[in-house]
């Protein structure tokens, strides 16, 4: 079979470009494990958590009744209730993506792709049938896997596989111990509190959340240690099963050894690219794809958008990648497009949301760029207030001499939704003038833009 473009992988970094291509008239072959769109987002990651999340968050607004005037008991779990849910909102966009494949004209298949040459695949299906495809070109979308430590008693730990695949039933945790403090060992660790679990986060450098901006970690940090036990410098050593069945989460911490007793370990140590079958063939270094800001692996007609590259792996920016991808190979390789990554917001769904996007203003330093920031205080924030959520801030950065915005960071209610304007700012170059001059909606948090914005422009 010949096809213009194959696309290994139909999660974030691969079904947008392969719509794309098709609706511009190119013959797209896809194949994927799942046989659907989503990839790990939606079996495992994003969709089905946030899912879970909701559940989580609509119990935790009872602890609220009494401040609006309402009067009731917590509600209790019905957890298998809660998964079902989960369940419910995968089999709706599974559904929805069987329609929109079955309208597209992308040859769909259900399977595993093993890299020939840069020009060939070989596609086995789930029914063991196997073709080849020779195409033009080839987007290696086979974003990634959960990284678990090499530790004694490692597969004694459940992955977020485990936790949010469709038709997952493990019992509900009364002990989690997450082991990594970055945004999945948080959220889940978060979520799984407000049904009545006690968490324990163990994170092995000496602040959670690493890589984002200090002042969010801290501002995190202080509001979840009221309600989880965070550990930072904790270096786990092994996971051990006990007489009793329970288990032991061992680490060294300033030294000393010590340890935590858990019933159910989530192992939240990061992801790692997923390379394809073959890929060698490409003679390609293995391990994170290098690409530049058109997704254009050393191979010119090889692309690798999405969390194979490791660049930015977050499904918002794998579509945009995608995309990217998409365009180049429509203009023949020599696309205007480009990948901003400093444009990609970052979210992180605890309680509180915390949210940014671009440059803090020491990191403009760093790079040489004379910055200025506005800061907006939630206590100031009607919605805030009405919500009794008035911990929190908004942190706009700006390039003082051109007034243009460079950088978001946000803590607090709401922090993931108003994180979105200011993505678009970032990526559009709007200026401190610009956000002064819109008017945004009351009583919302995103009040919180123009009122910094005014303060400087």
């Amino acid at each position: 079979m010949r096809a213009d473009v194959v696309v290994l992988g139909a999660g974030g970094g691969g079904y947008p470009a392969a719509f794309r291509l098709a609706r511009e008239g190119r013959t797209v072959v896809m194949v994927d494990p799942f046989g659907n769109l989503g990839g790990d987002c939606l079996a495992e990651g994003c969709v089905p958590s946030k899912a879970v999340r909701e559940a989580a968050l609509a119990r935790a607004g009872a602890e609220k009744y009494a401040l609006f005037g309402l009067r009731g008991a917590m509600p209790e779990v019905d957890w298998p209730g809660v998964l079902a849910h989960k369940d419910r909102v995968q089999s709706i966009r599974y559904a929805q993506h069987r329609d929109e494949i079955a309208a597209s004209t992308v040859r769909m298949y259900k399977g595993t792709g093993r890299i020939v040459d840069s020009h060939a695949v070989e596609i086995v299906t789930d029914r063991g049938d196997a073709l080849q495809v020779q195409a033009a070109h080839l987007i290696v979308a086979t974003g990634s896997r959960p990284r678990r430590l090499a530790i004694p008693g490692a597969e004694l730990a459940i992955t977020s596989h485990d936790l949010f695949r469709l038709g997952a039933d493990l019992p509900a945790p009364r002990r989690l111990v997450a082991i990594g403090g970055g945004y999945i060992g948080l959220e889940t660790a978060s979520m799984l509190q407000r049904f009545g679990a006690q968490a324990t986060v163990l994170e092995a450098t000496s602040a959670i959340l690493p890589g984002a901006p200090p002042r969010l970690a801290r501002t995190l940090h202080a509001a979840l240690a009221r309600r989880l036990n965070l550990i930072t410098d904790a270096k786990v050593t092994a996971i051990v099963r006990g007489a009793d069945g329970d288990l032991q989460v061992r680490y060294e911490r300033s030294g000393a050894a010590q340890s935590v007793a858990a019933d159910c370990v989530l192992m939240a140590t990061g992801r790692k690219p997923v390379l394809p079958e073959g890929f060698d063939q490409l003679g390609l270094p293995r391990g994170r794809v290098a690409v530049d800001d058109r997704l254009r692996t050393a191979l010119p007609h090889v692309y690798a958008p999405g969390d194979v590259n490791g660049r930015s792996m977050l499904f918002h920016s794998a579509v945009r990648q995608s995309l990217v991808a998409a365009e180049d190979i429509l203009a023949g390789g020599n696309g205007s497009g480009r990948m901003n990554f400093d444009a990609v917001p970052f979210t992180v769904f605890t309680e509180p949301e915390v949210a940014w996007v671009g440059l803090t203003e020491e990191a403009a330093a760093q790079q040489g760029i004379d910055a200025v920031a506005a800061t907006y205080d939630y206590r100031t924030d009607s919605r805030a207030q009405i919500f009794d959520e008035m911990e929190g801030f908004l942190t706009l950065v700006f390039a003082r001499r051109t007034g243009i915005l460079i950088g978001a960071q946000i803590a607090g209610l709401d922090a993931a939704q108003v994180i979105a304007p200011l993505a678009l700012a970032v990526q559009t170059r709007a200026t401190a003038a610009a956000l002064a001059e819109t008017p945004f909606p009351h009583p919302m948090i995103s009040e919180g833009i123009g009122k910094a914005a005014r303060a400087l422009a």
